[in-house]
């Protein structure tokens, strides 16, 4: 029989979270609720030095303390414990489009919800079997400027992942049926743009939350795609490297094998709206695959992004919205767990995170 008080568990839990205390842990909840160290230390009555102090393993914070952090950051206290893999990631980890879109406590944030999907992928491993990770590699030289490495990555991935001509059906079940993780950021990463993570311990793609944009959605995952496959040791954010990217990603979703005899010479937006419809991708990408497989003219092309400035349909496609390509392997993961026993609770226990943040990462499908 157990004769402890609630207390005496508290006790105990704050006592063990203090003796297993990790600063880089307490870094990863900061980061993950977007707060700067002053913000923290108000929140919880002490200093932001001995904030860094805590996460700078100097010393561990009292029990109170740790206490009033996990309140402050909504966490369990055993959110804290070390040894639980590789604590933070940095801008070293992840492909961002762009290091000046969003500020870095902004890109803190969202890798640091890109770490805890990896502890919760961690706890559903133990439970259940995942797609090995396969993804094949083509590193393309950083400086490449103009060659044609990105071109045949591409061709190269879509032998290894796809073989098989003509669109891409769904880019993010192709992505997942080769283990890579995809996930859609919470709302308050809007100003991040998709970015990807190599290997950690699967690669992983994460979309931002704001785009409601069918056709942006998928050439966004088969840029990602071409990062994984080219870009395993390049330093992130160059232009280069995003310019391979996008030449990787028009290549992958339109093979110039199969596309090249169907794109129109000029602006025929009859014709262009039926190959969107077919290729899934937009009709700036149309035009612009165009005029890089020198179909269409460089006037030509000018002229045709002009118009569609002029008409709105740069900001917006015409037609009818389509709902965007989700993930679905952790929300199916998730559920094949709760039909054993093991409820979204119990598996956010598992997984040291807040029961809040599973949901937000790995949404319930609605039925």
């Amino acid at each position: 029989m157990n004769d402890l008080t609630t207390d005496d568990r508290t006790a105990r839990r704050l006592a063990e979270a203090r003796r297993l205390f990790d600063g880089g842990r307490l870094t990863l909840a900061r980061r993950l609720r977007g707060l700067r160290k002053n913000q923290l230390a108000q929140a919880v009555g002490t200093t932001p030095a001995a904030i860094g102090r805590y996460e700078g393993g100097v010393h561990p914070p009292s029990e109170g303390t740790l206490s009033r952090l996990a309140i402050a950051l909504g966490v369990p206290v055993e959110f804290f414990h070390a040894g639980r893999g590789p604590v933070t990631l940095d801008t070293a980890h992840a492909h961002f489009r762009s290091l000046r879109s969003a500020t870095q406590i902004e890109r803190d944030q969202a890798l640091a919800f890109g770490r805890i999907a990896a502890d919760i992928v961690a706890a559903l491993e133990e439970l259940v079997e995942f797609p090995p990770a396969d993804l094949p590699e083509y590193p393309v030289p950083p400086d490449e400027i103009a060659g044609p490495g990105p071109v045949e990555a591409a061709r190269l991935a879509r032998k290894a992942l796809l073989d098989e001509p003509g669109p891409v059906p769904h880019v993010v079940r192709l992505l997942e049926r080769h283990g890579v993780i995809v996930l859609i950021l919470p709302p308050s990463t809007e100003r991040v743009d998709a970015f990807s993570i190599g290997a950690h311990p699967r690669p992983m793609v994460l979309f931002n939350p704001a785009k409601g944009d069918y056709w942006r959605n998928r050439f966004d995952g088969a840029h990602e795609l071409g990062h994984l496959v080219m870009h395993a040791d390049a330093e992130p954010g160059s232009k280069v490297i995003e310019d391979q990217a996008h030449r990787f990603a028009a290549e992958f979703l339109m093979p110039e094998e199969d596309i090249a005899d169907e794109l129109p010479r000029t602006a025929d937006w009859d014709r262009l709206a039926d190959l969107r419809a077919v290729w899934g991708v937009s009709m700036a990408a149309l035009l612009f695959r165009a005029r890089t497989l020198g179909i269409m003219t460089e006037t030509a092309y000018r002229n045709a992004m002009s118009a569609m400035s002029r008409q709105g349909r740069r900001r917006r496609e015409p037609g009818p919205a389509r709902p965007l390509e989700g993930p679905t392997m952790l929300t199916r993961a998730v559920e094949l767990v709760g039909e054993t026993g093991i409820d979204r609770d119990r598996l956010a226990d598992r997984a040291h995170v807040t029961r809040a943040d599973l949901d937000l990462l790995v949404p319930t499908r609605s039925r």
